[in-house]
């Protein structure tokens, strides 16, 4: 079987304790027809933030394994969100249960019911992987990395007056001419001064 490799992100689901932790699974098919499956955790703060990671090979107990390492046990949100997906089995639930989580399970067919990870399954799609041919699971790993940088240090969100989450200071024209820099493979760019 293959080995699952955690995807390096700067996010972690962390709940506040107050609010639910929303999680699903996303399967993207790649250039030879393989399924590669990404596990998505986000949380509601405005813009929701996620954490991911990438399998092929997804179980109960690699599911379970991914709410220990985005939670933690002292950061663990009082709720997890999730639908009725097989990768979210009596594993997962014992795993959440020790962790003093309570899990909401969904409605079939109700995705809304999940808005926050499906708010960030959509930005993942809209802006990244209907754009792209997946080769694997490592390209997949690869392309997500990029757009999770993008997306927390380049990209604007009108929750933030236009901000990216990570802040970005104010360019004044006096420090040379725009210049355009290409994000996640040139798939986005992103605009900055440069001094000639």
């Amino acid at each position: 079987m293959a080995r699952d490799r955690a995807v390096s992100v700067p996010l972690r689901v962390a709940g506040d304790g107050e609010g639910p932790v929303g999680a699903r699974a996303l399967r993207v098919h790649d250039a030879f027809g393989n399924t590669v499956s990404i596990e998505v955790g986000a949380e509601p703060r405005p813009p929701p933030t996620g954490a991911f990671n990438v399998t092929e090979h997804p179980t109960a107990e690699w599911t379970a394994r991914q709410l220990l390492e985005a939670c933690g046990v002292e950061e663990a949100p009082r709720y997890v969100i999730r639908d009725r997906d097989q990768v979210y089995g009596e594993r997962f639930s014992r795993q959440a249960k020790t962790l003093d989580i309570r899990e909401a399970v969904i409605a079939p067919r109700s995705p809304w019911q999940n808005a926050y990870a499906e708010r960030v399954i959509g930005s993942i799609r809209r802006e990244c992987l209907d754009h792209v041919v997946v080769i694997g699971e490592r390209h997949l790993r690869e392309i997500l990395s990029k757009y999770v940088n993008y997306y927390n240090g380049t990209r604007t969100h009108l929750s933030l007056s236009k901000d990216a989450p990570e802040p970005r200071r104010v360019q004044l024209p006096s420090e040379g001419r725009v210049v355009k820099v290409p994000r996640v493979g040139g798939l986005h760019h992103e605009y900055l001064r440069r001094a000639a």
